[in-house]
């Protein structure tokens, strides 16, 4: 899918920045109620969230996801089916590093950081699977292709990352 690790990295932001922007405003949602506030509080957390999402992305969830899926996917499997498998795995294990974010940042390490660790990872997995899998990352591979258009010979692709 990607010719090169700049072109990796730009998807990467453009998924990252969608879906923690838009599960930002889902847990301001679930804790203040639906008001206009949770866009300003939720612009408030961003740039915090967002750096710590990507590092996740990149230096673990990432690597982790390369593992599970080498041993999942075969070489022949169409890109619909890398793509469906790399953003499950990859929501899966976003969804348990951004919750331990969330919890920490909200409530830290108190008494009952076990139990809203666990709701967090299943409110929050309730929510970003489907988001992540029918909505983001599709109308995220259509604005990169239109960005940079995909391989027009076959001979090229042993060159993608």
């Amino acid at each position: 899918m990607f010719k090169n690790k700049k072109q990796h990295f730009i998807f990467i932001l453009m998924i990252c920045t969608t879906m923690v922007f838009i599960m930002s405003c889902y847990n301001v949602a679930m804790i203040e109620g639906f008001t206009l506030s949770i866009f300003r509080h939720a612009l408030m957390g961003f740039p915090l969230a967002f750096i710590y999402a990507l590092i996740g992305d990149i230096f673990i969830v990432g690597k982790i996801v390369k593992i599970i899926t080498s041993k999942i996917l075969k070489p022949n499997d169409s890109m619909a089916k890398v793509g469906l498998c790399m953003s499950f795995f990859t929501g899966c294990g976003m969804v348990i590093w951004m919750s331990l974010f969330g919890v920490l940042t909200n409530i830290g390490f108190s008494s009952n950081f076990i139990s809203a660790y666990g709701i967090a990872i299943i409110t929050n997995f309730i929510f970003a699977i489907p988001l992540n899998l029918l909505i983001v990352s599709p109308l995220m591979r259509f604005l990169f292709f239109k960005m940079f258009p995909p391989f027009t010979n076959i001979n090229n692709q042993g060159n993608a990352v």
